[in-house]
């Protein structure tokens, strides 16, 4: 495989561990309750986007790129109103994505120019990675969102850290 292969492999992998980072600092501070309230009828709780996004993953990076079944229940995902408790959800979607970067780190060159057909759209194993990436930090900043509203404080993702130091030439 090619370093830049390579590369983008090794970058999507990181990336999806940085929202998984970002959810389990959610978890540790919400309660069982908080996992399955709506800030209204028209939103999701973190229990629908939690199955929404195991589904998502599950669809695009392990089914297509692995030429499996495509087994989703979309509409299922944001149905639910109850069901599965923080620590069993947070472990659901943990193993989801270890199993997406199981599949992701095992593609090569030809898998990732590949074009597939996933959810009525046509990509590339690149352009199916891209997705799952933008799509899970999409879902996460929600999760951070929502979190905040209901603990009402930051949750730290960069304590630590100087953001503002200026870029390196």
């Amino acid at each position: 495989m090619n370093d830049f292969a390579r590369e983008f492999i090794e970058q999507s992998a990181y990336r999806l561990d940085e929202s998984s980072r970002m959810i389990r600092k959610c978890f540790e501070e919400l309660r069982e309750e908080d996992i399955w309230s709506r800030p209204n009828p028209a939103s999701n709780s973190i229990g629908n986007l939690i199955l929404h996004l195991c589904g998502n993953i599950t669809q695009y990076a392990i089914a297509a790129l692995r030429h499996t079944d495509d087994q989703r229940d979309r509409d299922a995902e944001f149905a639910a109103r109850h069901g599965s408790g923080k620590t069993s959800l947070l472990n659901k979607l943990l193993e989801t994505v270890e199993g997406a970067k199981r599949v992701i780190r095992q593609l090569d060159e030809q898998d990732l120019l590949h074009v597939r057909s996933v959810q009525g759209f046509r990509l590339s194993g690149t352009g199916i990675i891209l997705h799952v990436v933008e799509h899970y930090s999409y879902h996460t900043g929600q999760i951070a969102f929502w979190t905040k509203i209901i603990k009402e404080k930051d949750l730290g993702f960069y304590d630590g850290l100087d953001l503002n130091q200026k870029n390196e030439p």
